[in-house]
């Protein structure tokens, strides 16, 4: 359970100090305790939330009772916001676990400790319970350098990427001229942010480079940003590669076609690895390109892998 969670408890008179024999209730969260005290917490039964379930189509990968694994279908958003307000992974998630949600921060909703952007595919995790929350949420902050978690992204970049395998680390501010859109920025409250990449091959006279990433960190749109800055941006990306339209042109009439049908930028969350937050077994999941990006990769001759 959460600092936050408790603090929230004890302000709203579920908690009780027995102290010789004597029942104080309790409702703020800096009162002293002292030796030999007996502190009784109640839960509360867990609220529905304010979101509702709509019932969508999702792609389960796995399932069990503290958490869920899917692959998120391009052009979903992942949580209720403005100019999003339904139609969410949210709110599928509520649909689908019902009374499996057993309350996370005392309200009956999914835990979404990551996020994928609403035209990017690939694999997720959301959990069920405060307990796997807030154990998938230190694995997310910890980034895979404890070992528990890894994250693998394919995509699809204009030019050829030199030298073959690397890094990308370049700090990450929101752009100062477009509040959509971040920009590496030296900044004082810009975020740290590592991309490890690795080429996987260089199509069409090397216009056009499969490349596959690595997250250390997990910024807003970072594979995106971070491939831009190095001018290698994300093919039919309209946010950080509308200058490269021109280059178009030295794709065959079949590639021009698939990749105007792929209508959001060619990324994939391929596989997603953590530590299951009950058992503490080694979880790793795998999803191949989705139909709309396979059929690019087939007019370039890329063998199907995960």
């Amino acid at each position: 359970m959460s600092r936050v969670r408790l603090q929230d408890l004890i302000r709203n008179n579920h908690c009780q100090i027995v102290r010789q024999g004597q029942s104080l209730a309790i409702n703020d969260p800096s009162w002293r305790v002292k030796l030999d005290d007996e502190i009784r917490l109640q839960l509360p039964p867990p609220v529905d939330t304010r979101v509702l379930g709509q019932e969508i189509d999702l792609d389960i990968l796995y399932e069990d009772e503290t958490l869920i694994v899917l692959n998120k279908a391009a052009g979903m958003v992942v949580h209720p916001a403005p100019g999003s307000p339904d139609k969410t992974l949210v709110n599928a998630l509520i649909a689908h676990c019902g009374d499996s949600l057993s309350g996370i921060g005392g309200e009956k909703r999914p835990g979404i400790v990551h996020r994928l952007d609403k035209d990017t595919s690939g694999v997720m995790v959301a959990a069920k319970t405060d307990k796997a929350h807030h154990s998938l949420s230190d694995q997310f902050a910890a980034h895979g350098r404890d070992g528990r978690m890894k994250r693998l992204y394919q995509a699809f970049v204009w030019g050829t990427i030199l030298p073959a395998t690397g890094s990308i680390d370049a700090p990450i501010f929101r752009a100062p001229h477009n509040r959509r859109k971040m920009a590496v920025s030296k900044s004082e409250r810009a975020r740290h942010a590592v991309t490890h990449y690795r080429h996987m091959g260089s199509f069409v006279d090397g216009q056009v480079s499969h490349v596959q990433c690595e997250l250390e960190t997990g910024r807003t749109h970072q594979i995106r940003v971070h491939m831009a800055h190095i001018g290698h941006p994300v093919l039919s990306d309209s946010l950080y590669g509308s200058g490269m339209k021109s280059r178009t042109k030295h794709l065959t009439e079949a590639q021009r076609t698939a990749l105007e049908a792929l209508q959001r930028q060619a990324l994939h969350a391929s596989a997603l690895g953590f530590e299951h937050p009950e058992s503490g077994e080694a979880m790793y999941f795998e999803a191949d390109m989705p139909d709309d990006m396979r059929s690019f990769a087939d007019t370039l001759g890329v063998q199907s892998k995960k």
